[in-house]
């Protein structure tokens, strides 16, 4: 089960619909801060005059250091803005504490290394729904709208493909800083962190809070294209959390999620490995097929574990 208590001496609960208008405010309120924070600063460490600015954010300006440049604002604008924000309703609108100790009390050894497996036969499995989503078509009626989705689509690949496309080895670890490890670590910390256990509460239901905030997580990310494996991949991270009793683990699995997919980019352009982000190619239904029975063994084996664990403790 998630963590998140009253802090000693506060017993109030807002309104399902109050708190959560409040966490939305307070989080897009240290968006926009930290967005502007981060543009100034753009502009005064790497020299960027500020009309060139939104030329940057769109991936369009020829500058030695945009790249570096760009995933400054991306880590304050993502990243640290959903810690602040989620910080902020937490301690001082919600009054509840997380208990960081009890946290890392519940992580043990064998919980990390099965993650590996199990993430992994989760990515090969989800290649099936990656492709599925990406091969939607609407009907004709619907064609107009269709296009301006695969337009925003392409709009938004183009941007991580820029972002993506590191010229050495020092911009690739600023990019698993970046989109590996402070956006897993940001995007856990609300949404299973403080999002997760309030839907829970408010629904009454482990399930509906997990799917709930699974859904918003992918929602987010403004990718029809991708909302489909992206809210499985936030379901997963919720399911991790309420069977562990820590959020460790589905940080953990959020970082080592994105830094795979920055590192095979990275290879991609190296000529290591092939790795198109742009294409989800073809159904290799052996991959699948192995993908979910290494899912299936490594879960039932985690969730195992824990309970085991959690019996001991308990």
């Amino acid at each position: 089960m998630e963590i998140y208590r009253h802090r000693k001496g506060s017993q109030t609960e807002l309104h399902w619909l109050l708190a959560l208008t409040v966490l939305i405010l307070i989080v897009f309120g240290a968006l926009a801060i930290l967005q502007t924070l981060s543009l100034f600063l753009v502009t005064i460490v790497f020299d960027i005059p500020m009309d060139a600015v939104m030329k940057l954010v769109s991936g369009q300006l020829e500058h030695p250091n945009a790249r570096v440049a760009l995933l400054l604002i991306q880590g304050l604008g993502g990243g640290a803005a959903f810690i602040l924000g989620g910080w902020v309703f937490m301690r001082f609108v919600d009054k509840k504490t997380m208990v960081w100790p009890l946290q890392w009390q519940r992580v043990n050894a064998n919980g990390l290394l099965v993650l590996i497996p199990l993430l992994l036969g989760f990515i090969l499995f989800n290649s099936l729904f990656v492709y599925l989503n990406m091969n939607v078509h609407f009907p004709d009626f619907l064609s107009d709208l269709e296009k301006a989705m695969r337009d925003k689509e392409d709009e938004l690949m183009k941007l991580t493909l820029y972002i993506t496309d590191f010229d050495n080895t020092l911009e690739l670890l600023l990019g698993v800083l970046v989109i590996g490890v402070m956006a897993g670590i940001g995007e856990e910390y609300l949404f299973r962190g403080v999002l997760q256990p309030k839907l829970r509460n408010y629904t009454r239901s482990i399930h509906w809070g997990i799917w709930l905030s699974a859904l918003i997580f992918s929602a987010i990310h403004f990718q029809f294209y991708g909302f489909i494996p992206r809210m499985f991949l936030g379901a997963l991270f919720g399911y991790l959390y309420v069977y562990s009793g820590s959020l460790v683990y589905p940080i953990l699995a959020h970082i080592l999620n994105n830094s795979f997919t920055v590192v095979m980019v990275y290879l991609n352009k190296r000529g290591a490995v092939e790795f198109n982000l742009e294409d989800p190619g073809q159904l290799y239904w052996h991959y699948i097929i192995i993908g979910l029975l290494l899912f299936a063994i490594s879960s039932f084996y985690f969730v195992l574990l824990h309970r085991r664990k959690n019996q001991k403790n308990g």
